[in-house]
């Protein structure tokens, strides 16, 4: 349950973390774990914390601070982190981001380069997972966020308290933690901390959210009545999730990286789960992360031509619904033998290798590789998916097609991606 006096006394707040962190040991022991600290006054208390307590379970500590250079004053507020890890005797790395465009959403771009950075770091260091310092507070602003934007149950549930992406294990051992409480925690512990001041900049819209707290507060809608609410969809997400991946199994086929639907079948489903399954598959063969845009997807699966939606290609044929990778999102792609091309598929060499190997490269095949498959007789999947399969080349010559050409001595196979929800 939340601790919900400001005024906590820090044994308190300490007693509430271990009992959080030996949650997240039960399911998987940890002897490495990374903390994420930026400065701030949620990451500070979270390395405070988390130093108390792995100084009581010999657990050894790591931490990474993201200097995104988007401000001055972020290589200094770096080295802060760094001296007060030094000084309770832990390592610090700084991981610098200098990838920023000028174009798209900044937030979004800098959370997923983070995610990134600290992925990498991870796994270099040998860690068994990341603590992040995400609050109660976080929680509520974000359910405001995602209302404002109509999200539906799951953009709406709250942040899971443990979650894997990206290779690595996420914890959030703050989520039932106040943001004041925090703060008032480090004063006890006369520690220090950075205010961002992009965190007072009402062009932001978490900062919005933040602002609508004070004014909703009143009518009840307050920090722990949002959380609370968080955490309800959250659990309406888990059924949903359930719904949908028994939906899956019974309906849905995978053919060479292709994904198939029983068409009667899926039309026959309510529509959220309909629209959460083929969200699902796009996400799975394009690799976004993201779903596409629910007015655009119900759409896509109203009409009865073929469509291209997130980088894929539906089409409809003999009681199908066929979901495929679409050519022009690929067309472009090149990966060298031994990787992994568009996200997903690997290509398996015959053995010997031949001689030639390190001048070969993974491509689609696309028209011209696919006029180069004669006969027809032999290939896996139809033509507009093969145009997208992944094929062999030698600078502009076919040198093998897997799914078209099978005997070629060449495998292409794919992993299965099915997006799960990660709702643990």
């Amino acid at each position: 349950m939340p601790l919900s006096a400001h005024h906590t006394q820090p044994c308190a707040l300490q007693d509430a973390f271990a009992t959080q962190m030996q949650a997240f040991c039960a399911n998987a022991p940890i002897a490495r774990l990374g903390l994420a600290v930026s400065g701030g006054g949620d990451s500070m208390a979270l390395l405070r914390l988390a130093h108390a307590w792995a100084s009581q379970h010999n657990i050894t500590l790591h931490i990474a601070t993201v200097d995104h250079g988007l401000r001055a004053q972020s290589a200094q507020e770096a080295a802060m982190v760094a001296q007060c890890a030094a000084r309770l005797g832990l390592s610090h790395q700084t991981l610098v981001w200098r990838g920023w465009d000028r174009r798209g959403n900044l937030q979004d771009r800098a959370r997923q380069a983070r995610k990134h950075l600290l992925s990498r770091w991870a796994q270099a260091q040998g860690l068994d997972a990341i603590a992040l310092g995400h609050t109660r507070d976080d929680q509520a602003e974000t359910l405001l966020m995602r209302l404002a934007r109509g999200s539906g149950v799951e953009g709406l549930a709250a942040m899971p308290a443990r979650d894997v992406a990206h290779g690595t294990t996420w914890l959030r051992p703050l989520l039932d933690l106040g943001r004041a409480q925090l703060r008032d925690y480090l004063r006890a512990l006369a520690e220090d901390w950075v205010d961002d001041p992009s965190n007072l900049d009402p062009g932001f819209d978490r900062v919005k959210a933040r602002q609508a707290l004070a004014l909703l507060a009143p009518l009840g809608l307050d920090m722990d009545r949002l959380a609370q609410t968080a955490h309800r969809m959250r659990a309406a997400a888990h059924s949903l999730e359930f719904l949908t991946n028994t939906q899956a199994a019974q309906i849905l086929r995978v053919e060479y990286g292709d994904y198939i639907f029983d068409a009667p079948a899926l039309d026959a489903l309510p529509q959220d789960t309909r629209t959460r399954l083929v969200a699902r598959a796009l996400q799975a063969i394009s690799g976004n992360p993201y779903r596409p845009r629910l007015d655009t997807l119900t759409a896509a699966l109203d009409s009865a031509a073929r469509i291209t939606l997130h980088g894929c290609l539906l089409a409809r044929s003999k009681g199908q619904l066929r979901i495929t990778r679409e050519y022009t999102a690929v067309a472009h792609l090149r990966a060298p033998l031994g990787s992994t091309w568009d996200g997903r598929w690997h290509v398996l060499p015959p053995t010997p290798l031949p001689e030639t190997a390190p001048l070969l490269h993974i491509a689609a095949l696309g028209p011209a590789g696919a006029d180069q498959c004669r006969p027809r007789d032999g290939w896996r999947l139809p033509y507009a998916s093969l145009l997208a399969s992944p094929a062999i080349w030698q600078d502009k010559t076919l040198v093998a097609a897997p799914l078209a050409l099978p005997d070629c001595g060449w495998q292409a196979k794919t992993r299965d991606l099915w997006p799960r929800a990660q709702l643990s």
